[in-house]
């Protein structure tokens, strides 16, 4: 499961790599900190999608912010009234929450993730 802009070789590996090494003692807690994989449902297509982000915790809220935004099309998924999500092993255990992605007026994307 990736999303179609992760489809080159090159980026794939680094993403699974990244992905594994949060599983790696001492290591993956460190990377785990700030790196987490989610998975959601694409709006229009259905299908499950899954790709490795960078986040920050406050409280019960999680902060996504995409970079290069323009490049990417996971983020349009949690536009408006958002989306169910799941954080893939955060610090532990699969999270649900929902997710709103928002846009300011420098172009800059945050994605928004409230812990259920």
């Amino acid at each position: 499961m990736s999303n179609g802009i992760f489809a080159h070789p090159v980026t794939r590996a680094v993403n699974k790599l990244a992905v594994a090494l949060t599983a790696v003692p001492a290591i993956g807690e460190l990377i785990g900190r700030s790196l987490v994989e989610i998975r959601y449902t694409g709006r229009k297509s259905g299908r499950i999608f899954q790709t490795p982000v960078n986040y920050r915790l406050t409280g019960d809220q999680v902060t996504i912010a995409v970079m290069a935004p323009d490049a990417k099309s996971w983020w349009r998924n949690f536009l408006g009234d958002g989306g169910p999500i799941t954080l893939l092993n955060f610090r532990g255990a699969d999270r649900t929450g929902h997710a709103v992605a928002t846009r300011d007026d420098k172009g800059r994307v945050k994605v928004r993730v409230r812990l259920d």
